[in-house]
């Protein structure tokens, strides 16, 4: 007999009582609410996609690795860390194969619409793509300073996986408080690698500059982050999306004020103009390869952000942001060009920061194509376009950053001049870095900057942004003049130091960890050079 059936009929199969009618519903209640709840466990739980979200968290687990391993390892043995590092990197890199061609979902939420906080799809991966490679690049670059220049080995190598980690994570948030999230555990770790050259004036000013004014962004953006929040009730990008033109019109003004700021906040973390001002410092403080890294994965990280929360989760605010990202676009090209024109070749670290100002005017041409999607409604296309830019400038900055580390030595100011008679000295390096060079002015026989570069223009003119066109013509011309310039430098005669002035140096070998990076950028950028459309693609799919 079951429970029901003796509290209903009693002993015996007795009339039931008033007693027993109440404790046989009582009973019924409380077993139905249970039932409830057990449903209630099971909507709570949901399947994890590890594989998924195992980019980001191979990395992650490596930083923690790190760490922990720098407190067993003798001074001796803490250069392990860095080949410990670099083959993370490349595991967290090959994670991405099974990936290729899915959409794939996890942490979503389990009642109401469908919406997601992790997202793996076109986009995602190929950002991945490039912050996870230019991580990997960036750690064969920084074997040799971090021996050098006596860097704490542990430190360094935890804060760039921490870092890596971050950008990783970026661009498969797609919710406002990960975006958020991902995007400060980015930045703070890079914050401590710009000044972890203790003792030094330039690294000292560099990581206070920049600390400074990325916590200023991320405050404006935090504001406009909670002010979204406010009008619209939710953090999801696309349910934010659907519910900005909906918002109450005594919402309005807080609804637009939030999209503003949050906007602000990313166009900080791209060096857009007028928001650029700390990259040449920052860059000129910090060690060579965290400013390459800064200049490649910091500026990937900040643009898959800002295509996110524009594109995605602020499409009815287009015909607003995109005149204003239009108008941003040019005045970053023109400031990142012009400043790098005025850098003398006898100034001190003007290698550097020549190499700083030009990654300023390159932000202005990534910003082209997220501009047109903003006036055209038409995302596809044009993020395509900014991500095919991405990775050409991606392989060949990195590569160029590569030969100035290779030809700095410790303690060294870095001039352009330095680099006159490389091609007598170094003839191979100094090859590759003219085909960096004439791959970022976009000249021939850099065949992939040329065809990045007419993709980005060709969305411009698309979009009926005739007047950006012309603006950014006018700046790859002026480009031409400081790249060629430094190129020229490479095959002229080295100054020759005045009679008795000291022994004429001697050319040292470049360390294998440089030479491996800068064959590796060659290779890569030759390859891409020769089949253009391996990155040209991104621009003729649909990334989300």
């Amino acid at each position: 007999m079951t429970l029901h059936t003796a509290v209903l009929h009693g002993p015996h199969g007795a009339a039931p009582s008033a007693t027993a009618q109440g404790a046989y519903e009582l009973a019924h209640s409380a077993a139905a609410q249970g039932t409830q709840g057990t449903q209630g466990v099971h909507r709570l739980v949901q399947n994890v996609d590890w594989a998924a979200i195992a980019p980001p968290a191979i990395v992650a687990v490596a930083a923690l690795v790190v760490l922990v391993a720098d407190l067993f390892l003798t001074e001796r043995r803490k250069g392990l860390l860095g080949p410990l590092s670099a083959v993370a990197l490349a595991l967290a890199t090959l994670s991405l194969l099974p990936l290729a061609g899915e959409d794939r979902h996890t942490f979503c939420l389990t009642a109401g619409p469908r919406a997601c906080s992790y997202v793996a799809d076109p986009f995602t991966l190929s950002l991945q793509l490039l912050v996870l490679g230019g991580a990997f690049v960036t750690a064969l670059l920084s074997m040799t300073p971090v021996r050098q220049e006596r860097l704490p080995a542990g430190e360094f190598w935890f804060l760039l996986l921490s870092s890596a980690s971050g950008a990783a994570l970026l661009p498969a948030s797609r919710d406002l408080a990960t975006l958020v999230v991902a995007l400060e555990v980015a930045s703070l770790p890079a914050f401590a690698l710009v000044g972890l050259r203790r003792g030094q004036r330039l690294s000292s000013e560099a990581a206070l500059k920049f600390f400074l004014s990325s916590v200023a962004a991320t405050a404006v953006m935090l504001l406009g982050v909670s002010f979204v929040y406010a009008a619209t009730g939710s953090m999801h990008l696309e349910t934010v999306a659907e519910a900005l033109p909906r918002v109450d019109s005594r919402l309005g003004t807080l609804a637009a004020t939030g999209v503003a700021l949050t906007l602000v906040g990313f166009a900080f973390k791209t060096a857009a103009a007028p928001f650029h001002f700390w990259v040449p410092d920052t860059y000129v403080g910090a060690p060579v390869p965290v400013a390459a890294y800064l200049s490649v994965v910091g500026k990937a990280a900040g643009f898959s952000g800002l295509i996110l929360v524009a594109v995605r989760a602020f499409p009815s605010y287009a015909d607003a942001w995109g005149p204003v990202l239009a108008v941003l676009a040019a005045l970053t090209m023109s400031a990142g060009n012009l400043g790098a024109l005025r850098q003398r070749s006898d100034r001190a670290h003007g290698a550097v920061r020549l190499l700083a100002w030009s990654s300023v005017g390159q932000a202005g041409y990534l910003l082209v194509p997220i501009a047109a999607a903003g006036v055209t409604g038409h995302d596809g296309r044009a993020v395509g376009a900014t991500v095919a830019y991405a990775l050409m400038y991606a392989v060949v900055n990195l590569g160029a950053f590569a030969v100035v580390a290779a030809h700095r030595p410790p303690g060294g100011d870095g001039r352009l001049d330095d680099y006159r008679g490389l091609a007598r000295s170094h003839p191979w390096t100094a090859a590759a870095l003219a085909f960096f060079l004439l791959c970022l002015a976009g000249l021939p026989p850099g065949i992939v900057g040329l065809f990045a570069k007419v993709t980005v223009f060709s969305t411009a003119v698309d979009a009926g942004l005739g007047w950006l066109a012309v603006v950014m013509a006018v700046n790859v011309v002026i480009a031409l003049v400081y790249y060629l310039t430094w190129t020229a430098l490479l095959f002229r005669p080295a100054v020759r130091e005045p009679a008795g002035a000291g022994p004429t140096p001697v050319p040292v070998a470049i360390p294998l960890p440089l030479t491996v990076t800068v064959a590796l950028t060659s290779v890569l950028a030759l390859a891409t050079s020769g089949a253009p459309q391996l990155l040209l693609r991104f621009a003729d799919i649909a990334l989300f």
